[in-house]
């Protein structure tokens, strides 16, 4: 066949191809409609940055206005909010067991006159854990909040002996911190964490509707008639089925993009088109990747549980929320198996941070790479779809 008859082909196939989507709802919700559902909910979940006024509770046994005014400056900050009082510990810790409160502050008696008397009275926090973000906040509040009244007390004496307000900042403050924060100065939780959640998503929905357009061909008895279409070329048979969902979830991935990056206004000192060619490698990478497991293991069942689970441990070895180079050797080589963790590397490095293409040379070669791999099983997807016989 010449490269017209290719072409020609290959859109007979891409017609036929739309048809079934058509008919088939599952590709209507799974390519389109939970994909945006998921823009939605994540960029909606996360709106506020950082979660704000989370419930705390103080049991003061000492009740004086130094520890009253150190419960209304931890009310001030802007992750806690002081909503009980409590008569002790036991009580504290089961209102922090129902999860009523995340965390406590405990001002024993006395602490008062031990501040007055640099005598370093014990001012006990308790936070939970089991919320890792609330933990580590309410932590970090608590922490500053016992600095605090011990400085505020240390500065009142100073003062009262005559030193002046440098003398003091220094011996309070020997270093003083100037803190930069990179890119993402709000420290929003949204920009960290739906930049990655949402991209991951759509590959998993594009891993899992490549593998069921092809196993479905087989399952249904039409594998042969996909075949027939193509001139019994299988790269433009599966070329021929890509096509029109490479065309929808290009437009999903794009529309993400301008939502997340231009409505929202998500840092992006890389440029918009960086951004535009790392979603356009993310959607065929995730149908390269695809078809290789089908085309690896000619089962529905057994290739979509697989991509399933590589789609969702992917979120684990992305590296977003753990650095991948503090795991094990081993898992940090595995890693490298997972597009979703290239991907991440290049957002990370040439889109968040503003670093030329070539910084991530070897990431977007593993994404091309992906996109790839069908190369390598297309003589045994031909066999499978003339050979095979779909075993419920």
């Amino acid at each position: 066949m010449n490269a017209a008859e290719y072409i020609k082909r290959t859109m007979n196939v891409a017609a036929r191809e739309c048809g079934i989507l058509r008919s088939n709802m599952i590709y209507l919700f799974c390519m389109v409609i939970f994909p945006v559902v998921i823009i939605f909910f994540f960029t909606s979940l996360m709106n506020e940055g950082q979660p704000e006024d989370m419930p705390v509770g103080v049991v003061d046994m000492d009740n004086t206005a130094t520890t009253r005014s150190m419960t209304r400056k931890l009310d001030a900050f802007q992750n806690t909010r002081v909503t009980r009082h409590f008569n002790d510990i036991a009580e504290a810790r089961a209102a922090m067991q129902r999860n009523e409160i995340y965390a406590f502050l405990y001002f024993p008696a006395g602490t008062t006159d031990k501040l007055l008397s640099m005598r370093q009275p014990k001012i006990s926090i308790y936070y939970s854990n089991t919320s890792l973000t609330a933990g580590a906040l309410l932590g970090k509040d608590l922490k500053i909040i016992a600095t605090l009244g011990s400085a505020g007390v240390g500065s009142a004496q100073m003062s009262a002996k005559g030193y002046t307000e440098k003398q003091i900042t220094a011996f309070l403050q020997p270093i003083a911190i100037d803190l930069h924060t990179i890119q993402n100065p709000w420290i929003s939780y949204n920009i960290y964490l739906s930049t990655m959640l949402i991209p991951g998503c759509i590959m998993l929905f594009i891993f899992l509707i490549t593998v069921y357009s092809i196993g479905t061909e087989l399952k249904f008895g039409r594998s042969k008639e996909w075949l027939a279409a193509a001139g019994d070329n299988i790269y433009v048979a599966v070329a021929g089925k890509m096509l029109p969902q490479f065309i929808v979830f290009i437009t999903i991935m794009l529309a993400y993009i301008w939502y997340v990056f231009g409505i929202l206004d998500f840092p992006h000192p890389g440029g918009t088109w960086t951004m535009m060619l790392l979603g356009l490698l993310a959607v065929v990478s995730a149908q390269g990747f695809g078809i290789f497991m089908f085309g690896l293991m000619p089962s529905l069942r057994m290739s979509m549980s697989t991509c399933s689970l590589w789609a969702v441990i992917s979120f684990s070895l992305s590296g977003a929320a753990y650095p991948v180079f503090s795991m094990s050797p081993a898992i940090e080589a595995l890693a490298q198996l997972f597009p979703l963790r290239h991907y991440y590397m290049v957002y990370q490095i040439c889109v968040f941070n503003g670093f030329p293409l070539p910084y991530a040379w070897f990431n977007i070669a593993a994404l091309v790479g992906f996109a790839c791999l069908p190369v390598f099983i297309m003589r045994n997807l031909k066999r499978a779809m003339l050979e095979f016989v779909y075993i419920p």
